[in-house]
């Protein structure tokens, strides 16, 4: 019997997501001042994030470099959010692939941003988006007292699925320490 390598053809997202109001796409590397501008570098914004605020635009170019690799080297990343009415960036959402059929979500918005349904739609279409590229399952953490993250990704579908003890830092909350978190999960079809 003779074995052939079977290629598969490798499914991988869209550069590009369109909402009603948003505009998901693929970051460059001329996105950082903006980047670090209007989200990263806001210390109420990074409050509850796993990544350190940004102190300088280098720190923001090393991000989109990790994301141009993410981009490079597996199906998605990370993606930036601007209004399609005004070309705004208003933040930043994405994948991190943690296998071929499992990925991680999360989101971050500028604060002039908040309250406006941003988050729950950008959020909308990574679930939308998320079964072609061949996720069966996607699920995000959030810090216990995060109501108004917790509250986006039910909008969305998820489950509360339990909280993970001592599992993940908040380097601007509280450098050093294991904190917990909340663990939403949403399988898809």
């Amino acid at each position: 019997m003779r074995w052939r390598r079977l290629r598969v053809k490798r499914r991988r997202a869209p550069e590009r997501l369109e909402t009603e109001r948003l505009l998901l796409r693929k970051p460059r590397s001329v996105d950082a001042p903006a980047v670090f501008e209007r989200f990263a570098s806001d210390a109420d914004v990074t409050r509850y994030l796993s990544w350190r605020r940004h102190a300088t635009v280098a720190d923001t170019e090393a991000f989109l470099a990790l994301a141009a690799e993410q981009w490079a080297e597996g199906p998605a990343g990370p993606y930036l959010i601007e209004a399609r009415d005004s070309g705004q960036l208003l933040g930043s959402t994405g994948f991190a692939c943690e296998s071929a059929t499992v990925a991680e979500v999360g989101y971050v918005l500028a604060k002039d941003a908040w309250g406006n349904g941003y988050a729950t739609e950008a959020l909308g279409a990574l679930v939308a988006a998320a079964p072609a590229i061949g996720f069966g399952r996607i699920y995000a953490i959030c810090h216990t007292a995060h109501a108004a993250s917790a509250r986006v990704l039910e909008k969305n579908g998820f489950r509360a699925e339990g909280v993970l003890r001592r599992h993940a830092e908040f380097p601007n909350l509280a450098p050093g320490e294991l904190l917990d978190v909340l663990c939403y999960g949403r399988t898809l079809d």
